[in-house]
């Protein structure tokens, strides 16, 4: 059996016991991974391709180390401009070793069964969420209004200000023209 998973932007095609390379997961070396965006099972003949995931399929991984990828020379450089830049990358890699490959069914359920107890914690700090996002929403509010007060007010001045210069432009190009025509 084998699957389609997405991680990191990219599409690996993976088997139980397969070893890959892919972007940096937060997880410690030894730990395990589950993906849930699982893009196609395949099982001999008859593949099942998800629309755009297959529901409750999961694929299992530990985390065999956490490594960097090879040093890539980035160059820049404009011609005729002396400009030449040179700088070096090294891509956050994590090596992970593809344990399980859950379809949709018997096996979904002990799966569930795991992240049960992890889910409860997950529901407390749902709540306390929306509670800071009212927070947040109220309190930017407050300050918009303040805001909105402050260009009326500065509004007006920037219409004083460009009546005065109104008046004092024409009063300094009749002195510089009796200038010009004094000499």
């Amino acid at each position: 059996m084998y699957a389609v998973i997405q991680t990191g932007g990219k599409q690996y095609k993976v088997a139980a016991g397969d070893v890959i390379t892919v972007e940096r997961l937060a997880a410690e070396q030894g730990g395990s991974v589950t993906f849930d965006q699982v893009l196609m099972l395949g099982d001999g003949d008859k593949p099942t391709i998800g629309t755009p995931t297959v529901d409750g399929a999961t694929v299992s991984a530990t985390v065999l180390e956490q490594a960097r990828g090879p040093k890539i020379i980035v160059f820049k450089k404009k011609r005729r401009k002396g400009y030449r830049r040179t700088a070096g990358h090294r891509q956050d890699l994590t090596v992970l070793r593809v344990t399980d490959i859950l379809p949709t069914g018997a096996k979904k359920a002990a799966t569930k069964a795991k992240k049960a107890p992890q889910d409860a914690p997950a529901d407390d700090a749902k709540p306390a969420a929306p509670e800071t996002k009212a927070a947040e929403a109220k309190a930017p509010a407050a300050k918009k209004p303040a805001a909105k007060s402050e260009t009326k007010a500065a509004a007006p001045k920037k219409a004083a200000a460009k009546a005065t210069t109104a008046k004092k432009a024409p009063a300094k190009k009749p002195a510089a023209k009796k200038a010009d025509s004094e000499e």
